[in-house]
């Protein structure tokens, strides 16, 4: 036999919420993680830039085109892009910790009215 089970309608709203949730987290740390890799991508290219003397010749990418550049510019650019995608994994970070308390709280209130009372 199926027994038809329905839910308050207050359960199904925090479920929902509870749902939406999991799924701003998943944004957040996706977006962290492309911001932490592009980072990673700037640290190799200024250390690259680094090791190439004053005077060599250096390119940027462009889309899909190698723009000739200085040297000097080019790390002065990296190194504000870097600075830029630092802030935003800060505040993506702090964001994400904001959304897993308020996950877990959730979690707790729903388990605690699915819980059989005994």
């Amino acid at each position: 036999m199926s027994r038809d089970v329905t839910l308050p309608s207050q359960l199904q709203e925090q479920l929902l919420r509870l749902q939406q949730l999991q799924q701003t987290l998943q944004v957040i740390i996706s977006q962290r993680q492309q911001l932490e890799l592009e980072n990673t991508e700037i640290d190799r290219a200024l250390s690259e830039l680094d090791k190439t003397s004053d005077d060599g010749l250096v390119y940027k990418s462009i889309g899909t085109l190698l723009i000739k550049s200085e040297k000097k510019k080019l790390i002065e650019e990296l190194r504000e892009r870097k600075e830029l995608t630092t802030t935003r994994i800060s505040i993506l970070t702090k964001q994400q910790q904001r959304v897993e308390e308020r996950l877990k709280e959730l979690q707790q209130v729903i388990q605690e009215k699915i819980k059989p009372s005994t």
